[in-house]
């Protein structure tokens, strides 16, 4: 069992817990992901990205979104409960060197395990921009941790109420077509602005690495609900992944898979809003 050694609420149903899991802290690298169980025995077993991670302190800290059973009921827990079980590091690691100049692109929640790869791209001697993107100024985190590494930090909404109005491709395309254009972009944002990212640095001819984490289930390439089509090849995200090359994914496919289960999803999505409203 891992300790919940504290908890905050980042924006609406956004939240971030720290929890004690020294063994995970020690051994996690950039862009590898958990798998989390909070119920004994046949409790739900899902994916979270790591967003940061003490190995001094033996510390992991996770960053979710209350949207499903699960979630909902992680959310009601508090500092010093505990999370029944916490497996990981899972997935293949982000390739880090010294590129150049390297562009990271968040949208929403997915700033959250982009935060990792931020620091590890600062380290190995990158120059970093941070590309943060949101709906509203209420949704926007981990504005103050990017700055700590970030060389430059462009923050966008789509109402304009902080930062630019403006679409994360939007200077992503200026960056892009620039004197000194990305060597790499990075980008975690939800699937369809993932699309859009892709085809803005392919008319450059920039290198983009994307995540495709939102589309994992079980984590360990059992379940098959991860599939993915990349450079006409079936890859299983959560074994051979989470991270792609942004210009062999099909991403058409990939949301097309997603709406699979969209109907009982918003049914479910609904009764736990009702649960989780009656319980706070």
């Amino acid at each position: 069992m891992n300790k919940i050694l504290s908890k905050k609420k980042l924006s609406a149903d956004v939240y971030e817990m720290t929890v004690d899991a020294p063994l995970i802290a020690r051994a996690r690298k950039a862009g590898q992901f958990l798998i989390v169980q909070i119920d004994t025995n046949w409790g739900e077993r899902i994916p979270l990205t790591i967003a940061d991670a003490d190995a001094e302190k033996g510390t992991v800290t996770i960053v979710f979104q209350a949207v499903g059973a699960t979630t909902y009921k992680l959310a009601l827990k508090d500092t010093g409960d505990h999370v029944e079980n916490i497996l990981g590091p899972l997935g293949n690691p982000t390739h880090i060197e010294k590129f150049g100049r390297v562009v990271c692109v968040g949208g929403g929640i997915g700033v959250a395990p982009l935060f990792p790869i931020v620091q590890a791209m600062k380290a190995a001697g990158n120059t970093v921009t941070v590309i943060i993107g949101a709906r509203t100024r209420e949704l926007v985190i981990f504005e103050d941790r990017m700055k700590n590494y970030a060389d430059e930090l462009i923050i966008v909404t789509d109402d304009g109420s902080y930062g630019r109005k403006a679409l994360v491709t939007d200077p992503l395309k200026e960056l892009c077509s620039g004197a000194a254009r990305p060597d790499i972009t990075v980008a975690i944002v939800p699937p369809i602005m993932m699309k859009f990212c892709e085809k803005t640095t392919a008319g450059f001819d920039v290198p983009i690495m994307v995540s495709l984490n939102t589309i994992m289930i079980d984590g360990t390439g059992m379940c098959g609900g991860c599939r993915v089509n990349v450079g006409g090849e079936i890859k299983f995200v959560c074994v051979d992944g989470p991270e792609f090359d942004g210009h062999k994914v099909d991403f058409d496919n990939m949301m097309i898979r997603m709406k699979a289960f969209k109907d009982r999803e918003e049914q479910d999505h609904h009764k736990c809003r009702l649960a989780f409203k009656e319980s706070v």
